[in-house]
């Protein structure tokens, strides 16, 4: 039997559905312990006044599956946006339907709908599955760059420095 995989926007009611996935994402990458976002949180930050993200659902026969969240950046190199994906995550169960490609081709579809120059996203160095994954879609590493984050404390006290 073939599974219906449809993606679709998110709206407001499915904020305890985005958390969740953000919940089991950070399971999976051992990380649980950083996540403090409330769906009040991500009820403001997604969808209210100002909205500085977006969330796509995936579902199989109509069930939530999976989720990417992202948001635009810009490049002065190419003077376009960028598409900036932060999260995916496709429930285990759901896993081997291909529902991780249809959420990276819709947003590749999403990207060049709104005219940007790149899609990109990070990925943890020992999640192999995931970087085959996105290797044979066409994906390439960023040798040479890393990751620098300010955040928590850190991020008030540099805020609070003098010039």
């Amino acid at each position: 039997m073939n599974t219906s995989i449809t993606i679709r926007k998110a709206t407001s009611e499915d904020v305890a559905l985005i958390l969740g996935f953000i919940q089991q994402l950070a399971d999976y990458e051992k990380l649980s312990h950083e996540v403090v976002a409330t769906e009040a949180d991500l009820r403001n930050t997604l969808f209210g006044d100002n909205p500085v993200a977006h969330v796509v659902i995936a579902e199989a026969d109509g069930e939530p599956a999976g989720f990417a969240l992202y948001f635009y950046n810009f490049s002065t190199f190419l003077g376009k946006p960028g598409l900036y994906l932060e999260d995916l995550f496709v429930n285990p169960k759901y896993r081997g339907l291909k529902i991780g490609k249809s959420l990276l081709i819709h947003l590749a579809k999403t990207a060049l709908e709104q005219g940007c120059g790149r899609f990109e996203w990070s990925v943890l160095d020992w999640n192999t599955p995931a970087i085959e994954f996105y290797r044979a879609m066409g994906a390439s590493g960023m040798e040479g760059w890393t990751i620098q984050r300010v955040t928590g404390d850190a991020l008030v006290e540099l805020a609070a420095k003098a010039p």
